[in-house]
């Protein structure tokens, strides 16, 4: 088979580096370094199996800024490209999943397109109505979302918790629900796709046997949009409860600890931070609220707000530490904000990933910038950079520890374990 897969991220390269194994795939991205990089099989982005994989397995991928050509005697055509939540819109910006699904039925319409983007819930059958309207006589689209982690997107594929594949409802010509009366997708080839599709990512993964699970297009996209803001509410419920210990002196590590002694809560997942960021929690939970607009509800507020709640809660604890050592030093000295440095250690999520989109920390510095505290930053994924919102960048790791009054750490690594005095984390368990 030969498979195009659009887009390089997490999603993307994992994905292409996955079925490479035992098929022919191309990686078509509009980056010409990661292009170069993928062709000289050294990874773009942090992912220890993706890094391993390139670099010792012999797998049959390439790369290219060509996707109209690459797309031309494609099998299966994968989108994996960003789909940004848009503040204004309050909804995900489709444009980059649409515009490779025109360019795939117009260069080859017998391809399958298999969309992994997260999308709003109805978007595939949107556009299996919108196609329809324009008279076009074919198109071929599934959705099969990812459940992947950052830095372990590969890992992910080889060992999945589960495959799921929405397919359309397929109707019959006159059936007033397809819009002019017709779904064009062919059924026998869309179901028999998928069955490909899958055999394909079992093919390529370690796990054995992998849960599969098919249904309609809308319940597959919905299955994405619940399944991450669940894990938003739960790290919220951990968040919260940490900060309860906090105001009482109360030990949260020894609270969570006894309430996931319950078999039905489990001791995973877990971990006090602070909140919930990266690329995917942060926007599926607003797109799943969106998607409520018109249907009663609670709980999905709640953690879409009880987020901007905990940054706010984490930027006062700070703010009090300051304010405590200004009392302490004002009889000796006259002291303001702006004069005890505050350092925010690493703006990635996670220990093993070099993304800081959307991270909780990057809301915590506005917070206290605008304070009037002094800030430096050390991410060695900005090394080049002289600052970052408006903050200076030290990636002198002993400089950075020698001059910061005090240490932001979302999640503590070794390397500054030495200046325990100094950190503020609520990193409990050391685990993401």
């Amino acid at each position: 088979m030969k498979v195009v897969i659009v887009g390089t991220g997490y999603v993307g390269l994992s994905l292409a580096t996955l079925l490479s194994q035992h098929n022919e795939v191309v990686a078509v991205d509009i980056d010409t370094s990661k292009v170069d990089s993928i062709n000289k099989r050294i990874s773009p982005i942090k992912d220890e199996y993706i890094e391993k994989f390139l670099e010792e397995k012999d797998l049959d991928l390439t790369a290219t800024l060509d996707g109209e050509k690459a797309y031309k005697d494609a099998d299966f055509v994968v989108v994996a490209v960003s789909t940004n939540y848009d503040s204004e819109k309050n909804y995900f910006d489709t444009s980059q999943v649409e515009k490779v699904i025109a360019s795939v039925v117009e260069v080859n319409p017998d391809a399958v397109i298999v969309v992994k983007s997260t999308v709003p819930v109805g978007f595939c059958e949107s556009q299996y109505s919108q196609y329809a309207s324009r008279g076009c006589k074919k198109l071929n689209l599934i959705f099969s979302p990812e459940f992947l982690r950052e830095g372990k997107a590969l890992y992910d594929n080889l060992y999945p918790s589960r495959i799921i594949i929405g397919l359309p409802q397929f109707r019959k010509e006159g059936d007033a629900e397809s819009g002019n009366g017709k779904l064009i997708s062919d059924e026998a080839k869309l179901i028999d796709a998928s069955h490909q599709f899958v055999e394909m990512l079992k093919k390529g993964a370690v796990k054995n046997p992998i849960p599969v699970k098919y249904m309609g297009l809308t319940e597959a996209e919905a299955v994405k949009l619940f399944a991450n803001t669940y894990l938003a509410l739960r790290v919220g419920y951990f968040n919260e409860l940490d900060t309860y210990a906090a105001v009482n002196n109360l030990n949260a590590k020894n609270i969570i600890e006894g309430v996931c002694l319950d078999p039905r809560i489990g001791d995973y997942y877990n971990n006090p931070s602070f909140g919930y960021g990266g690329y995917c929690l942060p926007k599926d939970s607003k797109q799943l609220l969106a998607n409520y607009a018109d249907i009663p509800q609670n709980m999905m507020s709640a953690v879409v707000e009880s987020n901007a709640t905990r940054k706010q809660f984490i930027a006062n604890q700070v703010l009090n530490l300051i304010d405590k050592e200004i009392l302490n030093r004002q009889a000796q000295e006259i002291i303001d904000r702006n004069s005890l440095v505050v350092g925010v250690y690493r703006l990635t999520m996670k220990c093993e990933s070099d993304n800081f989109r959307e991270s909780s920390i990057q809301a915590i510095i506005k917070l206290l910038t605008e304070k009037g505290c002094k800030l430096i930053i050390y991410e060695p994924g900005l090394v080049g950079k002289a600052s970052f919102m408006g903050c200076e960048i030290e990636n002198n790791l002993e400089r950075f520890k020698n001059n910061s009054f005090v240490i932001l750490a979302n999640r503590v690594t070794d390397e500054i374990k030495d200046t325990g005095h100094k950190i503020y984390t609520r990193d409990f368990f050391n685990r993401d």
